[in-house]
């Protein structure tokens, strides 16, 4: 009998994620120690629980938790409290071929005078980017940072607005517009956050105004697609043939979803069907086809794929190699968050692909609603703790045996 052929290594297959001697390089043994410390304090579910409520308690009340804060769960996953603060991160990733994404982290909730705080800060990000464009591929801006949740949701439903909220409305559209011009004018590529998709429809509007109008030569502005929605794959089809029937291009941040829990929540008290796929699978699946859709069309679309999932990141190596498309095009990019995935984003740098970590920076009080989300995701069902702490250990075991 003939032996069957052996079928050739696929890049993804040649791609070796669990390399934590390249995925840990930047950490001291004593900034491991720390690291492994914390991924075992928030595989808590009861820390997780518990925790954000006693640390937002003791902020309010002024008690001597920021120090602990700042030299824990903050330092690991945020890059300061100010721009200038994060360039010695920037500079640390940049030595092994990663860029930065600086995310002024302000969630919702604020005043006129706060959104338009936020606008000037997001400027001076797009300035940052532009003076350092290796270490700095992209910009990137909350909507609820700089426009009321309530008015967003009021628009979304499409209620009549007042005419004081008619006013809001237009500042929130000149915010998105001074932010996206500024980010053309010195041609930095700016990216549009996700958010609930109850103001959701509000925000995909004004990106593709944006985009339609600045996107004329190459993808300046992106809108973020949450694939755990079951509508978004649509609406990325969508979007792809309005661009091709007004001659401009998309750009797109893939993820996921940041919100579940509060979503299905929402849907059950307005007595309507959650807008979330009904199981992970699903929401893969979506992921993964969002992927192999917007390969095929690269020719009118640039995204990057913000994920922490293994199988996706591979499927887009192989995609890339099948449509031979080289691993530094600058259309395509890999992006995690800061503290999360090493393994992921450093193995890809060293191996040629595009790869920015997610650099969100602001106070411990402005991020604690970002610190949170990353204390529950990573205490999840999904494993993701126990994955990080599995590769910081042994990367720990790998460093005592070279000794």
């Amino acid at each position: 009998m003939s032996k069957a052929k052996r079928q050739p290594e696929t890049p993804a297959a040649k791609l070796d994620l669990n390399n934590t001697a390249i995925a840990f390089a930047s950490l001291s043994d004593q900034q491991l120690r720390q690291a492994i410390f914390l991924f075992k304090v928030i595989g808590s579910p009861l820390v997780v629980k518990l925790g954000p409520t006693f640390a937002d308690l003791s902020l309010k009340l002024r008690l001597p938790i920021q120090g602990l804060i700042k030299k824990t769960i903050f330092s690991h996953f945020c890059g300061g409290e100010t721009i200038p603060d994060c360039l010695p991160r920037i500079e640390q990733l940049g030595t092994k071929s990663v860029g930065t994404i600086l995310d002024f982290a302000r969630e919702g909730g604020g005043q006129e005078e706060d959104f338009d705080l936020v606008t000037k800060e997001i400027i001076r990000t797009i300035d940052m980017a532009a003076q350092h464009r290796k270490l700095i591929p992209f910009a990137v801006f909350k909507p609820t940072g700089v426009a009321s949740l309530d008015l967003l949701a009021k628009t979304d439903r499409g209620d009549v607005l007042t005419i004081d909220e008619q006013a809001a409305f237009a500042r929130v559209k000149g915010r998105f517009e001074a932010i996206c011009e500024h980010a053309a004018k010195k041609r930095v590529r700016i990216m549009i956050d996700a958010e609930e998709s109850w103001i959701q429809k509000t925000v995909d509007t004004l990106a593709m105004e944006l985009m339609a109008r600045l996107n004329q030569e190459q993808a300046i502005v992106s809108n973020t697609i949450q694939l755990y929605r079951h509508d978004r794959l649509d609406f990325i089809k969508s979007c792809l043939a309005t661009a091709q029937a007004q001659n401009f291009y998309l750009g797109f941040k893939l993820v996921r979803g940041a919100y579940l829990e509060k979503e299905n929540d929402h849907a059950a008290e307005e007595g309507r069907p959650s807008p979330i796929n009904p199981t992970k699978e699903a929401t893969d699946r979506e992921y993964n086809e969002a992927l192999k859709f917007c390969v095929s069309n690269l020719d009118r679309i640039a995204f990057c794929a913000g994920t922490h999932n293994e199988a996706s990141v591979r499927l887009l190596v192989d995609l890339m190699a099948q449509h031979q498309i080289e691993p530094h095009d600058e259309r395509i990019h890999f992006a995690q968050l800061l503290g999360m995935s090493d393994n992921i984003s450093f193995n890809l740098a060293a191996a040629g692909y595009l790869v920015a970590k997610y650099v969100p920076y602001g106070t411990v009080g402005e991020l604690l609603p970002y610190l949170t989300r990353r204390a529950q995701e990573n205490s999840s069902v999904l494993g993701q703790s126990s994955r990080e702490l599995d590769l910081l250990n042994r990367e720990y075991a790998r460093r005592k045996t070279a000794k």
